[in-house]
């Protein structure tokens, strides 16, 4: 009989010497126990003295034994692979002897140190672990119970797929009935577990639940009204997940179950009531939820509105008594990383409302109501308060103006509150409902606006950093009336907010400026020089967090405004400070980022104002692009060397030079001349990361436009890169690619010929993809419609594949150059193919007569192609055929072409 392993005195001791110096706050330290531990690795039997320290050495403090167990598990995360069978098999057995520790933290321990093990692949050749922790749960032991059940729940959670498949011959099958008895335990705890353990299982449908769903609802319900707000909290995340995947089992209780989650959503503990109120939101989603709530909004929507109070515990974390912080310096850990957008060509829409756009990703205002106007992280980042804002803000989606009966008592009584935590909830509520209820507050607008920018003005900062956000939300209404109305008042309160001695109040005027910004834009040019003089004041005032966002205020502004900006006085003022950053910023600092997006759009915007600075703007770029590249060759050579980069410092230095080449247009070519800009495009072009692509192909067009004398040599390299490209999985990267095809055949003229047949069917089968976005259709059209404008012969002949979805897609967009050399060579191919177009000629009616002002050349093209069909099917025929049009349609042909 082999003895069972024992540690050696002198071993022992030097570990448990290492765990208590691990637990030194000295940094120096912590690195010499670091490196201790990597040399300790070396030793098969370490691993069995961490193990022992864990399970057996009771006369060690909870902590030190803890300790043990996580470093142990951070072993086997990463050479579990390598241990040796005796030791492996010594952990395994150690493990499921302690799952019962009178501990609650060792037996926790235990539980993580199973999982970790088991989700190495190790279920598979641990067959008697799952039967062990079975057995365990009927213990008459409470800890044993516990133990097995916080184990089985850490397995539930990291090898939720791996247990319901066959490798393990379904253990499930026997695991959900087992939790399922367990719903009713006398432990709050055990039975917090078992719900925990089913809950699991439900989002993947797995089919062991689905076969005892009814079992597990009638537990569910009968936990309902469980004293223990844990056991409570996983009632609720079960029926709302519930919610999405069986509907139909919850159907026929769903008025008990609405009453139930009414009442949760005003549980005394704060985290029950946030798993509730969850529902409301997963549920606004459902096809049934207008006829499934409206019996219950009049005691549904008070109970949202209660829940968006700040509570007493929130304003303590946001200081909300500090009026005045202007002057603390930014925590670091305080500033959120932001992601860079990178650029995206857009054609111009005649829609007004940038909501009823494409209602793609990225088409929201920056701040969702979910934010609830405060983007702050000492606020666990989702709570009560914002999970209520943005379940107002579905349901007002939902139900639009039958909300408002119910909401506009509420918001009378919240709005004019003497208590300003009421008061502020109210006009979160307010700006929460903006776009659901728009229609039917307009009536209440002219009372409400002018209140709101009194409000901006209120004593309490809170109070005035909401009120930014909620008008930011009605910016829209408010740029349509009179400017003396609203706009002005509005600006001026706003950049009054902007220049707040609250740090808050900062951050959520100058977010609204900019949605203002956008709304308003070129409304705004009258008042720029006040504007440009409050934002550049600002610039001396923001701390770290705030100057992040006043640099998107800056962008956004020279987006809305354009060549107006560019005039001395306005340059004189803004330049100087952007560039001192400019200098300041060191190439590796992330700063950089909204600091070139914004003079991305200031040069855009400036044109030839912008041509001072340009040169040692030009180079940074080219150099930052240039470092970039090679630290991505230096680490894929050597990755234990060297450090992958980060590839945005690349993406935003690329969007910035497209910037350059959009507003200095021709003047680009001087910078271009004795540049690389070539080479390193063409390795950009190349770059797994599709946004490096997308934003290389977007430059491309751009220096296509600005100096097509430096892309023509390159173009037999670069064509068949573009033609790669073309895959709408990636909609940006295949948007800008099309559009950068389209650029370059228009300047490369009759020469595009051996390069169509690389690019055309593949142009074809996106346009006929059902459910493309509609930019990505538009931009494909318009390429489609330049090669058949240069290469007419070579594309006409598959006139009949795009036709239909070339009119329907183009019929929208505004009168602009691109849609008019499209349109063009569109009739060239109908020139070349007129039976091409015979079966959807009403298409090209139609796609005709969006046009306001073609140029007299292209009227003339639409006059011979409609007279030539009408000829050509006679008088009699084309009256039956242009009977069919809307009156609209047959008014505008008729008045313009005559026909």
């Amino acid at each position: 009989m082999k003895m069972a392993w024992q540690p050696q005195e002198e071993g022992l001791r030097q570990i448990l010497t290492l765990l208590k110096e691990s637990q030194s706050p000295d940094t120096a330290t912590q690195r010499a126990v670091q490196q201790k531990l990597e040399e300790l690795n070396k030793f098969p039997d370490f691993n069995n003295y961490l193990i022992f320290v864990l399970t057996k050495l009771t006369s060690e403090d909870e902590p030190t034994r803890s300790l043990s167990g996580l470093i142990l598990k951070n072993n086997v995360k990463a050479h579990f692979n390598i241990f040796v069978p005796e030791v492996t098999n010594f952990i395994k057995q150690e493990c499921l002897s302690a799952i019962g520790d009178p501990s609650p933290l060792i037996r926790a321990t235990v539980g993580i140190l199973i999982t970790t093990v088991a989700s190495k692949g190790e279920l598979t050749s641990w067959p008697e672990l799952l039967p062990a922790l079975c057995q365990m749960l009927d213990s008459q032991d409470y800890n044993v119970c516990e133990g097995a059940f916080g184990a089985l729940l850490k397995i539930c959670e990291d090898s939720a797929e791996l247990l319901d498949s066959d490798a393990l011959n379904r253990p499930l099958n026997v695991l959900i009935p087992k939790f399922l008895q367990f719903f009713r335990h006398t432990s709050p705890k055990i039975r917090s577990h078992a719900i925990a353990c089913v809950n699991h299982f439900i989002i993947n449908r797995t089919q062991a639940l689905m076969i005892h769903i009814d079992s597990f609802l009638e537990n569910l319900f009968y936990l309902a009204t469980d004293d223990d707000p844990e056991v409570r909290k996983h009632v609720c995340r079960g029926l709302v997940m519930l919610l999405e995947v069986r509907m139909d089992r919850l159907i026929p209780h769903m008025h008990n179950i609405i009453e139930y989650m009414l009442m949760r959503t005003q549980d005394p503990d704060e985290v029950v009531a946030l798993e509730a109120c969850e529902f409301w939101l997963s549920l606004a989603e459902q096809q049934i939820c207008k006829e499934a709530l409206a019996p219950h909004l009049t005691r549904l929507v008070p109970v949202l509105v209660r829940g968006m109070k700040y509570s007493e515990i929130d304003i303590i974390l946001l200081k909300g008594d500090v009026e005045e912080d202007e002057m603390i310096p930014d925590r670091e850990e305080d500033i959120r990383p932001r992601f860079h957008k990178s650029r995206t060509h857009h054609t111009h829409h005649t829609s007004i409302n940038k909501h009823s756009d494409d209602n793609g990703v990225g088409d929201d205002d920056d701040s969702d109501p979910e934010d609830g106007g405060d983007d702050d992280s000492t606020l666990s980042d989702w709570n009560l308060r914002k999970c209520s804002a943005a379940a107002l803000d579905m349901l007002a989606n939902v139900f639009g103006e039958e909300l408002l009966p119910v909401l506009v008592p509420i918001l009378k009584e919240t709005l004019f509150h003497q208590d300003w935590e009421i008061k502020e909830s109210g006009i979160l509520a307010l700006g929460a409902i903006a776009e659901g209820c728009m229609t039917g507050m307009i009536p209440h607008l002219s009372e409400l606006i002018p209140y709101l920018i009194g409000c901006l003005g209120d004593k309490k900062a809170l109070v005035r950093s909401i009120t930014c956000w909620t008008l930011s939300r009605y910016a829209h209404w408010v740029c349509s009336q009179p400017h003396d109305t609203h706009l002005k008042p509005l600006m001026t309160e706003l950049l009054k907010r902007v220049l707040d001695g609250n740090k808050r109040v900062q951050e959520a005027a100058c977010s609204a400026f900019a949605t203002l910004e956008e709304e308003a834009s070129t409304e705004l040019v009258p008042y720029l020089g006040f504007i440009l003089e409050t934002l550049v004041f600002a610039f001396g005032k923001y701390q770290h967090k705030n100057l992040l966002i006043l640099y998107d205020a800056i962008g956004t502004l020279a987006d809305s405004v354009g060549r107006h900006l560019n005039k001395p006085e306005y340059i004189n003022l803004l330049m100087p400070p952007l560039i001192n950053k400019w200098n300041v910023l060191k190439d590796e600092d992330k700063d950089l980022f909204p600091l070139l997006e914004c003079l991305s759009s200031v040069a855009t915007a400036l044109q030839s104002g912008f041509l001072p600075y340009c040169k040692p703007v030009y180079r940074r770029c080219l150099s930052l692009v240039e470092q970039t590249l090679n630290q991505h060759i230096a680490n894929t050579q050597s990755p234990e060397q060297f450090d992958a980069p980060d590839k945005d410092f690349m993406i935003v230095a690329l969007d910035l030079l497209s910037g350059l080449a959009e507003g200095l247009d021709g003047e680009m070519e001087n910078l271009v001349l004795d540049s690389n800009v070539m080479q390193l495009l063409y390795q950009c072009m190349q770059d797994p990361m599709s946004e490096v692509r997308q934003s290389s192909f977007a430059l491309l067009g751009d220096l296509t436009k600005a100096c097509f004398q430096h892309v023509l040599p390159c173009i037999p390299d670069f064509m068949p890169i573009l033609g790669q490209n073309l895959n709408p999985e990636f909609i940006s990267v295949c948007n800008n690619a099309t559009w950068a095809i389209g650029e370059i055949s228009i300047k490369l003229g009759g020469d595009t010929s051996p390069y169509v047949p690389l690019i055309l069917s593949q142009l074809i089968d996106i346009i006929n993809r059902p459910n493309a976005p509609k930019t990505l259709l538009e931009n494909t059209a318009i390429t489609i419609g330049r090669l058949g404008y240069v290469c007419p012969h070579d594309v006409a002949p598959m006139l009949q594949q795009f036709v239909r979805q070339w009119c329907t897609s183009l019929r929208n967009i505004r009168d602009n150059e691109e849609k008019d050399s499209a349109f063009r060579g569109m009739c060239q191919m109908i020139t070349v193919n007129p039976a091409g177009v015979v079966p959807d000629f009403i298409f090209f009616c139609d796609a005709v007569a969006s046009w306001v002002t073609p140029r007299d050349d292209l009227k003339d093209m639409f006059h011979k192609i409609l007279h030539g069909f009408k000829n050509q099917v006679g008088a009699e025929n084309w009256k039956r055929f242009s009977d069919q049009f809307p009156p609209q349609l047959s008014e505008r042909l008729h008045g313009m072409y005559g026909v």
